[in-house]
């Protein structure tokens, strides 16, 4: 697989019958329960915010969960929902810190929340303050949900309590990376590729895709060693999607991508395209735009000329194959051939494009 193969985007799709019905009966309210205005704003909010992406995460606890041999199939549905609201948590959290009003194409939960305040006459910081409030609310809920989901699903009690350890785990260190990936933003200290790496490791393939593969895994009862090395399996496959990510988040058609290409610029992240040209000739160019609320698409431009040239942009390629490469091998050094061409199979598609 070529870096240009692996780095061409995932085209979303409607999510499946069974990934959407097992979500909205985690959102449903309880049936005597009549909302007042303000639960209804929070419960229609975090319902849009699950709707759109590519809602893989379900889809790898249904399958490993099948390929492992696993027969708690009542199980899987709760559980994969769990991973979905999870993922809307932090998308959620994530606009707020990042001040996205625009997610997928359409207005971000913040967004929503501040058209709606703006619409009634609010002023701006009235509105500022309703969009944080809101956002931070809904972000609240559909991680209430997730661990609600996991708590209740139909299992016994010892596979719920592991799946919960595993959650509470993601939770922690998935959190620690969100806030590594600020203060890398402050520009206070320039942080090393093992630093960035670290941080998206712990930020994103931790909970994207290490949890899930354990999810199944654990639902279809394997053992600790499997468990265990499906992790690493995930957190390798995970970096590959996030490095990709961060290429899309540069270089990636906003149309297609659903998220702004000057976002990450603007913002000043130091993802591993900027540290990988703190060592080439791009720095320059990069160091004068990077962390510029202002940026224009033209300086935009000029960053990605640089980047290219450089090669930085050919370096997180590659790197993202390598790390594919290596969720392949640990896969087949499981001893389970049934999980090794899906592995192949499912990374050419997952790590194509962002979440």
């Amino acid at each position: 697989m070529t870096a240009t193969e692996l780095g061409a985007e995932l085209t979303p799709g409607p999510a499946s019958d069974w990934v959407r019905q097992a979500i909205d009966e985690q959102l449903a309210p309880p049936p005597d329960n009549v909302p007042g205005s303000d639960e209804a704003a929070l419960q229609q909010a975090l319902t849009c915010a699950t709707v759109g992406g590519k809602q893989f995460r379900p889809h790898l606890v249904e399958s490993v969960h099948r390929l492992l041999g696993g027969r708690r199939h009542d199980a899987v549905p709760p559980v994969a929902a769990a991973l979905e609201l999870l993922h809307t948590a932090f998308v959620v959290h994530d606009d707020v810190i990042d001040g996205d009003d625009t997610r997928r194409g359409r207005p971000s939960a913040p967004g929503t929340f501040r058209a709606h305040a703006q619409r009634a006459g609010a002023s701006s910081e009235a509105a500022d303050a309703y969009a944080l409030a809101g956002a931070v609310l809904t972000g609240d809920l559909a991680l209430a949900g997730a661990v609600r989901a996991v708590a209740t699903a139909p299992a016994p009690p010892a596979t719920v309590g592991r799946l919960l350890d595993l959650l509470d785990n993601a939770l922690r260190i998935s959190a620690a990376g969100e806030l590594a990936d600020v203060r890398f933003s402050m520009g206070l200290a320039e942080p090393s590729l093992a630093d960035v790496l670290t941080m998206e490791e712990h930020k994103t393939a931790v909970y994207s895709f290490e949890l899930p593969l354990q999810y199944g895994a654990v639902l279809a009862d394997a053992d600790d060693v499997v468990v265990t090395g499906l992790g690493r399996v995930g957190r390798q496959l995970g970096l590959a999607y996030q490095l990709l990510d961060d290429v899309q988040g540069v270089f990636g058609d906003p149309e297609r991508t659903g998220k702004s290409d000057l976002g990450d610029l603007r913002e000043g992240k130091r993802t591993p395209l900027v540290v990988h040209a703190r060592t080439t000739s791009a720095w320059p160019v990069v160091r004068r735009h990077l962390g510029d609320p202002d940026l224009t698409a033209a300086g935009a431009a000029e960053v990605r000329r640089a980047l290219e040239a450089g090669g930085s942009r050919a370096f997180v390629e590659d790197l993202a194959a390598g790390y594919v490469e290596a969720a392949t091998t640990q896969t087949a050094e499981l001893g389970l051939p049934e999980l090794v061409a899906w592995v192949g199979d499912m990374s050419q598609t997952l790590t194509r494009g962002a979440a």
